[in-house]
C-alpha cells in the first residue's frame, strides 16, 4: 500500500519504506512519467514494452517534448494506483 501525505504548501508527497518523502507531481507530465515508471521499477524501454508503446514515445513523455495524451494518461493513472493489476491485463492480452 502506497503512503501519501499532503504538506501544508500544497505538495503531495509519497512516503518511501525508509521513510524518506519523494513529491509526486501530477501537474507536469513528464515528471509524473519519471515517477509512475521509477516506482515499478523499469528502464524506459522495458516500461514501454510492458505498456506497449515505442520507447521513444517514453522517452519524448519523460523529456518532455510530448505530453500522454487521452487512453495513455488514463493508462498512467492506473499503472501509478495498481502497477499489478495494470500490467497483469496488459500481460494477458499478449498472444
Amino acid at each position: 500500500m502506497m503512503r501519501v501525505r499532503l504538506k501544508a504548501d500544497g505538495r503531495i508527497v509519497e512516503i518511501a519504506a525508509d521513510g524518506s518523502e519523494v513529491v509526486v507531481d501530477h501537474t507536469n507530465p513528464s515528471a509524473f512519467v519519471r515517477h509512475v515508471r521509477a516506482r515499478c521499477g523499469l528502464t524506459q524501454a522495458a516500461f514501454a514494452e510492458k505498456i506497449e508503446v515505442p520507447i521513444e514515445t517514453v522517452r519524448n513523455w519523460e523529456q518532455g517534448k510530448r505530453n500522454p495524451r487521452g487512453p495513455a494518461r488514463a493508462l498512467l493513472k492506473l499503472i501509478d494506483r495498481a502497477p499489478e493489476a495494470a500490467f497483469a491485463v496488459l500481460a494477458g492480452g499478449r498472444r
